[in-house]
């Protein structure tokens, strides 16, 4: 192995092209869907969401939410902003001002996060602004593909390789920390696959592993998520260490990714890895040169020598504040100073720092909200969703890295109807008017010529279909209903 110093000037150059395209698919997911959730006529229509929120906060609003859309959040805007950043992205992928794009890609995600509301308050949305703040940092000047460049901050990358750690390591440890019964006995993923927001067709049959099978899944990526992470810190000259680390990260993730739909949060979490690998690990598979043979300018790294360890303290503080709340009752809360919440509280708006810890207490059952619309109020049909779980014989699809993100939302209203009754009455509202940029969200409206006089909401609870049954009726589904939620 060579004694060498590593070099990253190919790992960045992976990393920002990867990072484009995530963002490519995140604002193109957006694109298609933004107008029927926030639009005009959506279902939290941004400009009312701004109106309201002046009408409150007063002057000190455009700090606490910071966004393009003050100056408009017309539908127009909305799929502008969007599609602009699908176009922008592919100047990063294509290498073509990389430092600038970037930091105009992340102007608009911000703009587009908070126009969003609920429908954008994912933790991947949350960490793509996280990375992408980083990666403008760590972008270099270039204006042309493959053009000499300069050398990228080693301290910039270190602050992104912490951050996936800080990622992953907290989605083990929270599971850990949390107290849930489930993970806590190994039986969470006996549970998962079919309370998970939108199960793939392959979760059916990871679902019906057997028992010891899957406790043994479960113990397996808890210990991937709080050990392998800390393989990426290994010394450079161990880079067998790190690859297998990363090794067993990914191999995670494309698990995760088999089995259930998360939008683009396992390709980012893939390509956050990239900078923990230096250029000989790389050009083992990526034959590229690329030439940096100078140091960053003295302006440049100043202006990283300030604000990456900000970001860093931040970032670590935001780690212990996601340990203290997560453990039971709260009992380490009072551990987290005052002090610590309040400089979080400052950097909070532009959500760029952030605690991060994906089913830390496992769902056991699986709520569904139903739709239902009729003429007369005695014959019922129901409104059928692209994504979500609803007729019992379609066989649960791959839909990632798009993300249905109304779809995502109504898994989460099932498990909190009296949570989400505001916008759930706007859409009962909007289906009722037949308003078209809803129903597109939709996949089948059983009312197209006119929409029906009543509408309401029923409760299922549903469940995968066992085997047996499968074979019987060819359901991949089984639900038991609980009965009207929200009155004709």
């Amino acid at each position: 192995m060579s004694a060498a110093a590593p070099t990253y000037v190919l790992s960045r150059w992976l990393f920002l092209r990867l990072l484009g395209l995530v963002y490519l698919v995140a604002f193109a997911s957006l694109a298609v869907q933004i107008v029927g959730l926030v639009g005009a006529h959506g279902l939290l229509p941004a400009a009312q969401f701004l109106q309201w929120a002046r009408s409150i906060y007063g002057p000190d609003v455009h700090q606490m939410l910071p966004t393009i859309f003050w100056f408009g959040a017309s539908d127009a805007a909305l799929r502008g902003v969007a599609w602009a950043g699908a176009g922008l992205s592919l100047l990063v992928i294509l290498d073509v001002a990389p430092l600038v794009t970037l930091a105009v890609l992340w102007v608009l995600y911000l703009s587009l996060t908070i126009a969003g509301q609920d429908f954008l308050g994912f933790q991947w949305d949350a960490l793509l602004l996280e990375a992408g703040l980083l990666a403008v940092l760590w972008a270099p000047g270039n204006w042309l593909p493959l053009a000499t460049r300069r050398m990228p901050s080693p301290l910039v990358r270190w602050v992104l390789v912490l951050l996936v750690v800080k990622l992953l390591f907290l989605s083990g440890i929270t599971k850990l920390l949390s107290g849930d019964p489930t993970w806590r006995h190994a039986t969470a993923l006996e549970y998962h696959f079919f309370t998970q927001p939108l199960p793939t067709w392959l979760g059916w049959y990871a679902a019906k592993l057997p028992d010891g099978v899957l406790r043994a899944m479960t113990a397996g990526s808890v210990a991937v998520e709080v050990i392998a992470p800390w393989l990426l810190l290994a010394p450079a000259r161990l880079r067998r260490v790190r690859l297998a680390g990363a090794s067993a990260l990914v191999l995670l993730q494309l698990g995760i990714a088999a089995t259930g739909n998360y939008g683009f949060f396992n390709l980012l979490a893939v390509v956050l890895l990239v900078p923990a690998l230096d250029d000989a690990t790389l050009s083992r598979w990526l034959p590229v040169r690329i030439a940096a043979p100078e140091r960053e300018s003295e302006a440049r790294r100043f202006v990283i020598a300030f604000v990456a360890p900000a970001l860093l303290g931040l970032s670590f503080l935001s780690f212990a504040r996601e340990i203290a709340y997560t453990v039971p009752r709260g009992r380490a809360v009072g551990y987290f100073p005052r002090w610590a919440g309040q400089a979080l509280g400052v950097v909070a708006p532009f959500r760029a720092v952030n605690g991060y810890g994906l089913f830390r207490v496992m769902t056991t059952e699986r709520p569904e909200l139903v739709i239902e619309g009729s003429n007369d109020d005695e014959h019922w049909s129901e409104y059928v969703f692209r994504y979500k779980p609803g007729p019992l014989d379609r066989r649960p699809s791959f839909v990632a890295p798009h993300q249905p993100r109304l779809d995502w939302q109504m898994w989460f209203a099932a498990l909190d109807p009296r949570g989400s009754a505001g916008w759930l009455s706007t859409l009962l509202d909007r289906l009722r008017a037949g308003t078209p940029e809803v129903l597109a969200l939709l996949g089948r409206n059983p009312f197209p010529d006119a929409p029906p006089r009543y509408v309401r909401v029923v409760g299922y609870e549903y469940r995968f279909s066992t085997a047996e049954e499968r074979r019987r009726t060819g359901a991949w589904w089984a639900r038991e209903a609980l009965g009207p939620l929200f009155a004709p």
